[in-house]
């Protein structure tokens, strides 16, 4: 009798031992914390068309014409002095912003 009343207490606790094992909470992790939020999906990869040797291009590039060299000079010498740089700080100034402007 007793036997029985052991493999009964035995077959009743490992049942419910299944259903506790997956309330155990890892480490670093709290019952309050709130699911992780899923990943994006990974960008798509296109590959760009390649173009044929006798197709024209497509596209039309048009640039801006570029401002002349005297007045790119004349609107850094301005900004110098209103920056407050003395005549050679201008100077200086006004060479390396005038060839970097367009």
């Amino acid at each position: 009798m007793k036997r029985i009343l052991i493999l009964g207490c035995a077959l009743i606790w490992a049942a419910g031992a299944g259903a506790a094992v997956a309330q155990i909470i890892g480490p670093g992790r709290s019952i309050s914390d709130p699911p992780p939020i899923p990943r994006p999906p990974p960008p798509k990869a296109e590959v760009p068309p390649i173009p044929k040797l006798d197709a024209l291009p497509t596209q039309r590039t048009v640039t801006t014409p570029r401002s002349s060299f005297g007045d790119r000079v004349n609107r850094c010498l301005n900004e110098a002095a209103a920056g407050g740089l003395n005549q050679a700080d201008g100077a200086s100034y006004s060479r390396s912003c005038a060839a970097a402007r367009d």
